[in-house]
């Protein structure tokens, strides 16, 4: 009977494939799951709200639906946000879309009421906004 000899060649190729299975699997974990278009409109709706809490006018005119932005310039949009009541907290709660290219977000703010009976006090508030897909890109579509 003959004895099997292996050679640093034949050790080195199980070693070498699985090192090779290792690297795929690595590059297989750092790629991007892609996003379905509720987490998407989900993040840009509550980025535009954590501008809209920062009184960043610029970032927030910046998710505007390109048309919107056409007819509504930035300082009237800044103008339109309203000054009797301050934001203290905005966050998206849920994003339905019925349709490929419209979706709606239901956010939740809370204010604070600077006027009337209740000035001073905290009231949340539940709404939504309508996200246009255009271009490839979530905006934010508001009646003008």
């Amino acid at each position: 009977m003959t004895a099997f000899k292996t050679t640093p060649l034949r050790r080195a190729r199980p070693l070498a494939a699985l090192l090779a299975a290792a690297v795929l699997a690595g590059c297989a974990a750092l790629a991007p799951t892609p996003q379905t278009p509720e987490q998407i409109v989900e993040a840009r709706a509550n980025a535009y709200w954590a501008a809209m809490l920062k009184k960043d006018v610029p970032t927030a005119y910046g998710y505007l639906a390109p048309g919107v932005r056409s007819i509504f310039p930035q300082d009237a949009f800044a103008g339109s946000r309203g000054s009797a009541v301050r934001w203290k907290a905005a966050e998206v709660s849920r994003v339905r879309c019925p349709s490929a290219t419209k979706c709606l977000a239901t956010v939740r703010i809370e204010s604070k009421s600077l006027v009337g009976r209740g000035a001073g006090s905290t009231v949340p508030t539940y709404f939504d906004e309508t996200w246009v897909l255009q271009d490839g890109q979530w905006w934010l579509y508001i009646n003008v």
